[in-house]
């Protein structure tokens, strides 16, 4: 079968474009790559979109990998009935991007996540008048693509995780500061753009108006689990970055060997002075430990800039368009109630997508640095 995505809501059509991005500074710490790749989609406001092709949500390298591998880390989930790379997004590739100059967010995917799992609220968001770069985080998500061969990785470079990386203190650790220097590097990248560069590390041609249309004044992040963890810290470390939002994602490091609480992040360590919107679910299993980081937060930060907010019938997979498929999975036969409760809780997606949407708009729509 084929598997449909929720349609954006907004003013204006959305244009997006792939960028593959190289930072010579620093080697992968994954495998033995000697720089550190990144690739990335940018979903954005669009101006004519005539004749341009619809995108899809996966390549077909990734989704070739996602269908092998995601079954695994993520029972219940379809082995065969699949088609994984025939989901079509609502953007077109290529579009010239519309006049004006447009806020810039951030997206960090969940552990093992690939970036196309982050499409139903990107395309939302560009549709309202942001700019949305969706990053893949190489050698962590299950999948990525390259544009260009690269001693030391394949073209279609596969995870090198095996099991959840929370589950090893020192993996989870390189995680979340491998996953922090990409969202910067990104923004430095953005910059360059900005600056009048027109093409990406692979020589294509970034849309036309591309670089005219980025406000850097206007920063924000957002993340799922830990890209969540990854966007709360980036803020703190950056102040190119004016507000974050963190889906369920821990702000502590994961336990050691003694399985004593490991230790708070210098974000919930010692609080923030920008807005940070914490958002779970009541079906997330690992509540009370997460309850832990997020109360540091808030005790160390000034009032009112840290908000929170808990999802009713959902779990950790709802903030993903996981949320608009895993529902048609069950109602085709091909999973079960409860490995979708599992994954997004029995909320329906109509009731889901609107209201992830919705909050990560509004918030992002409360502040002057990222609206």
């Amino acid at each position: 079968m084929t598997l449909r995505l929720a349609a954006p809501t907004g003013l204006y059509p959305v244009g997006v474009a792939e960028l593959y991005l190289v930072d010579g500074r620093r080697r992968d710490p994954w495998e033995d790559v000697a720089v550190r790749e990144v690739m990335a989609s940018v979903f954005y406001p669009a101006g004519d979109v005539q004749g341009c092709p619809v995108a899809r949500q996966m390549s077909r390298g990734v989704a070739e990998v996602f269908g092998q591998l995601m079954p695994l880390v993520r029972p219940g989930l379809p082995r065969v009935g699949v088609d994984w790379a025939g989901t079509a997004a609502h953007a077109y590739v290529g579009a010239p991007v519309r006049g004006g100059r447009w806020p810039v967010l951030v997206y960090s995917p969940g552990g093992g996540d690939p970036r196309g799992l982050g499409t139903c609220v990107a395309e939302e968001l560009a549709s309202w008048g942001w700019v949305v770069v969706c990053v893949d985080h190489p050698g962590d998500a299950v999948a990525v693509e390259f544009p260009v061969e690269r001693a030391g990785r394949e073209r279609v470079r596969a995870t090198v995780f095996r099991g959840d990386p929370r589950a090893d203190a020192g993996v989870f650790r390189t995680m979340v500061g491998v996953r922090v220097a990409d969202v910067q590097f990104v923004l430095g990248e953005l910059q360059s753009f900005a600056a009048g560069r027109a093409a990406d590390a692979a020589g294509r041609v970034v849309p036309k108006g591309f670089g005219r249309a980025l406000d850097l004044r206007r920063v924000g992040v957002y993340g799922h689990s830990a890209g969540g963890t990854a966007a709360a810290q980036a803020m703190y470390e950056d102040r190119r970055i004016g507000a974050a939002v963190d889906w369920e994602g821990f702000l502590d490091q994961a336990p050691g060997m003694s399985g004593r609480p490991g230790a708070l992040l210098p974000v919930a360590r010692y609080g923030v002075d920008r807005p940070l919107f914490l958002v779970g679910t009541d079906g997330f299993p690992g509540r009370e430990e997460l309850g832990r980081s997020w109360a540091a937060v808030r005790a160390h930060s000034g009032g009112g800039r840290v908000r929170q907010r808990r999802f009713g019938g959902a779990a950790h997979w709802v903030f993903t368009d996981y949320a608009s498929m895993v529902p048609q999975l069950q109602d085709a036969g091909l999973m079960t109630a409860e490995a979708r409760g599992r994954l997004v809780g029995a909320v329906r997606p109509e009731v889901s997508v609107p209201a992830v949407r919705r909050s990560v708009r509004a918030f992002f729509s409360r502040w002057p640095r990222t609206r």
